[in-house]
């Protein structure tokens, strides 16, 4: 059953209870409008109905190798089997980092689309943006409106299933300005997006995203806190998350 509805005006979610730390709900952009000490964000669960994201997710995942895009248990190709298949509308790598001086694979598959002159680098990682195609820039239009900003790239990250994950980090690369926004999408199982201070890692919110969800980071947040994607064990299902920026 899903949590959340359209409806709901309530945050389906704990605040700290301390000062700095507030929400409405905003009619004019159908989001909740979350403050936190030196940031905000907006969040809604349900911003794309159900079969507009069952849509976008088969399209994100569409192939020519006869592959169904959402029942496939993607997590049992080996990663040579997996980098042979011909993704149409996405293009995915399974790019190596560095971390403490090594190279090592990212712990999910991911892509950087965008306008032809938006490169972006981080953790040694210089990614040239694929162009952009339709189900992208459709997207892209659509978390526009709530953010009120225009995008000129995406990152896409593949989670195959929990054991897929993102450790903690800020979006804090030079090419993204001095505050940036950052416009989240989620498609596919649900997963919990998780920020804590730096200055004080006891302090933390976490945020179910859901099949359809929007995320939006404004402000400062990305000077005073920090981000994940933890692993969660027992979800066995595919998710796809898209993170709209401007590279200035």
């Amino acid at each position: 059953m899903d949590l959340f509805s359209k409806d709901t005006k309530f945050l389906p979610i704990a605040l700290p209870q301390e000062k700095g730390y507030d929400y409405k709900w905003n009619d004019a952009m159908a989001m909740f409008e979350i403050n936190v000490p030196n940031g905000k964000i907006l969040y809604h669960p349900n911003y794309f109905d159900q079969a507009t994201s069952d849509y976008y997710l088969k399209q994100l995942l569409a192939n020519s190798n006869g592959l169904d895009p959402l029942k496939t248990d993607w997590r049992s190709f080996e990663k040579e089997k997996l980098n042979d298949i011909n993704f149409l509308n996405v293009d995915w790598n399974h790019d190596k980092i560095k971390m403490f001086g090594k190279e090592v694979f990212i712990p999910r598959y991911s892509a950087w689309h965008g306008d032809h002159d938006k490169q972006y680098t981080y953790s040694g990682l210089t990614l040239i943006p694929k162009p952009w195609n339709s189900v992208l820039m459709e997207i892209k239009q659509k978390t526009e409106i709530p953010a009120n900003t225009t995008f000129n790239s995406v990152l896409l990250n593949w989670y195959r299933d929990g054991t897929d994950h993102m450790g903690w980090h800020t979006d804090d690369e030079k090419e993204l300005g001095k505050n940036p926004i950052i416009g989240s999408v989620n498609f596919g199982a649900t997963r919990i997006f998780r920020i804590r201070r730096k200055d004080n890692h006891a302090i933390k919110i976490s945020f179910p995203m859901s099949h359809g969800t929007v995320l939006i980071m404004l402000g400062e947040l990305q000077h005073y806190w920090q981000h994940t994607v933890p692993k969660e064990k027992k979800v066995n299902n595919t998710r796809i998350n898209l993170t709209f920026r401007s590279i200035q």
